[in-house]
């Protein structure tokens, strides 16, 4: 079962002290935190993930000129990696009672057939199929929700708060951030658990999406 600290938001968490002082963007370092901190937190209430939203928020003109083809994606809390998905229920938890942020799940876990797709395609991933952490479903595409609507524009001063918090927290319980990355992905975060080696395929992989 997954568990978080009851009271991790009714007191000062550590991510709050993580985040006091730090500039848009801006990183001092690796800011993860050991697997022992996380496991701390993760002793309480049970985390779920939040109710599927109707296939029509993700067909907007706005979301289709950032993410095509996002229509087909698969959005299954089930097929990511369990302690990923702990992790991650983890940030939408923290984004959602501390911060103010609804967030909602763009894509997780990716077939090797859409991944050649989507690099096919271009503007979404340079990965071909085994080289992307969503075949293991240990990475997810993530954005936010105003208002009933998918926000992912970069453009939207709201939704760069929003990432620089989203990124932040998510590092702080052991994600790694897109953000990071020279071509950014403000949305993206993957786990590279231990002992995992990317490029090798996975025995028993969902099909589908």
């Amino acid at each position: 079962m997954i568990l978080i600290t009851a009271g991790i938001l009714a007191a000062p968490p550590l991510i709050a002290i993580a985040l006091r002082g730090r500039q848009l963007f801006q990183f001092d370092g690796d800011t993860r935190v050991p697997d022992e901190k996380i496991a701390a937190l993760l002793n309480g209430e049970q985390l779920v993930p939040p109710p599927p939203l109707p296939p029509e928020v993700f067909e907007t003109k706005e979301v289709e000129q950032v993410r095509p083809a996002l229509r087909d994606a698969s959005r299954d809390w089930n097929l990511l990696d369990a302690d990923f998905r702990t992790r991650l229920l983890l940030v939408y938890k923290i984004m959602r009672e501390q911060y103010g942020y609804e967030m909602v799940l763009l894509e997780g876990y990716r077939s090797p057939d859409r991944q050649n797709r989507l690099a096919q395609l271009g503007g979404v991933t340079n990965a071909a199929a085994y080289q992307s952490y969503h075949q293991y479903g240990l990475a997810a595409d993530n954005a936010f929700l105003r208002d009933g609507k998918v926000v992912i524009s970069e453009k939207d001063p709201w939704a760069m708060h929003g990432y620089e918090l989203y990124g932040q927290t998510a590092e702080q319980v052991g994600l790694v951030w897109g953000g990071r990355w020279k071509l950014m992905d403000f949305g993206h975060v993957e786990y590279h658990k231990p002992g995992f080696v990317l490029g090798r395929k996975p025995t028993g992989a969902p099909a589908g999406q």
